[in-house]
Order: C-alpha cells, then sequence, then structure tokens
C-alpha cells in the first residue's frame, strides 16, 4: 500500500503533465520517505527543496535540480517563494513558468500542502517586465547569500531583538549619488576581498551593523561598499507602495530611480520584500507556527 506521501507525488506527476508544468517543487523535509528509498526516481521533472547545511539524500542524480533555503522558520508558501525567487535569479525559471509546489510542516513530516504557481502572476513585476533585466549586474549567488542573511535576521532577529533594515544590490554607484552616509563607513579600508558578502566569515559582523540606522550597499559581485547609508531618492506620493512605513518606501524609491534591487526587512513583522524599479518583486512573511 503506498504511503500518502506516494500518493501525492503520483497525483502532483499526472497533474503536472496535465498543466504542462514546467517541473515540482518538493520540499524535502516532508518527504523523508521518498528520499529514503534508495531506487526512488521522480514521475516527473522535480526540482528537491533543501534546507541550508542539511545533508544532501543519497538519491539526489534522480533530481532535476537543489535548491537550498535558510535553515528558518517561514510559511509554506513563503518556503515556494524563496525558492520560486531564487530560481529567477539563476535562470532556472522564467515567466510564464508553471510549477506544482509540494510542502508541508517540517515537525509533521508529510507533505500536506500543493500550489500551483504561475511565476509571471505570482511575481507582479514579470506581467509587465522582462525578466532579464530584472537581475542586471548582479551575481546569482551574491543576491542569494543576501535573501539568506535578509531571511535569518527577519526570523532571529539580533540577540533577541527583531531587526529592520534595507540591502540595496547593484548599481551602486548610482546609488551612491542618490544616497547619503549618515555613520562612518564600518567597511573602509579594507581589501574588496576582505569585505565580500559571499565570504561566510563576514556573516556576524554584517548581522552586528543591520542594527545601525541606514542601508547596506552591496556591489554586484558581492563587495560591501557601506553601510549606515540613508537613501535620499523618494518616490511621488500616488506611488507608494500602500500600507508601507519609511524603511520600504525609501526601498522603493531608490530602485525607481537606479537599476538597483533592495531587500527591506520588516522591524516590526519580519516580512521580507524585495524591490525592483519601485515596485515590491516578492514578499515573504515569517512563519508564526
Amino acid at each position: 500500500m503506498s504511503s500518502q506521501n506516494e500518493s501525492i507525488m503520483e497525483f502532483a506527476c499526472k497533474f503536472a503533465e496535465e498543466i504542462n508544468a514546467k517541473a515540482i517543487l518538493l520540499y524535502g523535509e516532508v518527504a523523508q520517505d521518498l528520499l529514503a528509498q534508495k531506487n526512488h526516481k521522480a514521475c516527473f521533472d522535480t526540482i528537491l527543496i533543501t534546507r541550508e547545511d542539511s545533508n544532501v539524500p543519497h538519491n539526489v542524480e534522480f533530481f532535476q535540480s537543489v535548491i537550498n533555503i535558510p535553515n528558518v522558520n517561514v510559511t509554506r508558501l513563503g518556503q515556494i517563494k524563496i525558492v520560486i525567487t531564487k530560481g529567477l535569479a539563476t535562470g532556472l525559471f522564467t515567466k510564464g513558468d508553471k510549477l506544482v509546489c509540494l510542502t508541508g510542516v517540517p515537525k509533521f513530516g508529510y507533505i500536506d500542502s500543493m500550489f500551483v504557481i504561475d511565476v509571471g502572476r505570482e511575481f507582479g513585476i514579470l506581467t509587465s517586465e522582462n525578466i532579464s533585466d530584472i537581475f542586471e549586474d548582479i551575481y546569482p549567488e551574491v543576491f542569494e547569500t543576501v535573501l539568506n542573511i535578509a531571511l535569518e535576521l527577519a526570523a532571529q532577529g539580533r540577540e533577541g531583538r527583531p531587526i529592520g533594515t534595507i540591502f540595496v544590490l547593484g548599481n551602486h554607484e548610482k546609488v551612491l549619488e542618490l544616497s547619503r552616509q549618515m555613520i562612518i563607513n564600518p567597511f573602509m579600508g579594507y581589501r574588496e576581498e576582505e569585505k565580500n558578502i559571499l565570504d561566510r566569515n563576514l556573516r556576524d559582523t554584517i548581522k552586528e551593523f543591520s542594527a545601525l540606522d541606514g542601508a547596506f550597499v552591496v556591489r554586484g559581485d558581492g563587495v560591501l561598499v557601506t553601510a549606515g547609508r540613508h537613501l535620499s531618492a523618494a518616490l511621488e506620493g500616488k506611488d507608494f507602495p500602500q500600507g508601507l512605513g519609511s524603511r520600504h518606501i525609501a526601498a522603493a524609491g531608490i530602485t525607481s530611480v537606479t537599476g538597483a534591487i533592495a531587500i527591506a526587512i520588516s522591524e516590526s513583522t519580519g516580512t521580507v520584500r524585495i524591490f525592483k524599479k519601485g515596485k515590491i518583486f516578492v514578499d515573504i512573511e515569517k512563519s508564526m507556527e
């Protein structure tokens, strides 16, 4: 007799084929019984979602790709949004793709939710913009690293206190023109290789500086240009994203006049929002489970 996960996977494969889906996204932590099967091979192109630093399953070669998400609590839909955003940054997904997503709560250990995501509709900016210029000069691994750090800060805060901050990625020269330094630049005087955000040894330093007022400015290749930056660009009042505070308006404003991407963390809710061209590209809500 098939397990619940096997039955859901079988249905998902048939459904994915019917709607001409690009792939199935499978959250590995809720499908351990499938991953434990030595001869298990997905019945449809499947992308495995794993937690950062988790053990890679022995049958990983049976999956089309593997995408890691940070080890933080986000909603079920948040899990999927993280994966799709990373897939867009690396070129794995594009506008028009349909994805069947299987997920659940890790502590329960079984699939309890299936989402069908139309990438162009779920990620609003894609309905009117060409995806090729969304990430522009930003290295995919830099975007992924900054997103992971932002999600960790949103979930954990700093020393038990909630944190709100902004990371601005790419087009750094224009961003610097439209901003001003609020404090002495803590990254001044260091060699570029010593202040690249891809260096995991800098994680704690970045999280410490996140308590400062102002934004981080990150070059497209990962070099931390500065922190504590006041973003001066502003949107016209009619263009403000509804219901958001000054930090998010600043993130929207700087992206409306530069080619940069801004990742803003809400101090009050822990929601992580990604802005591009003055609009919210995607928001990822903190889980309360």
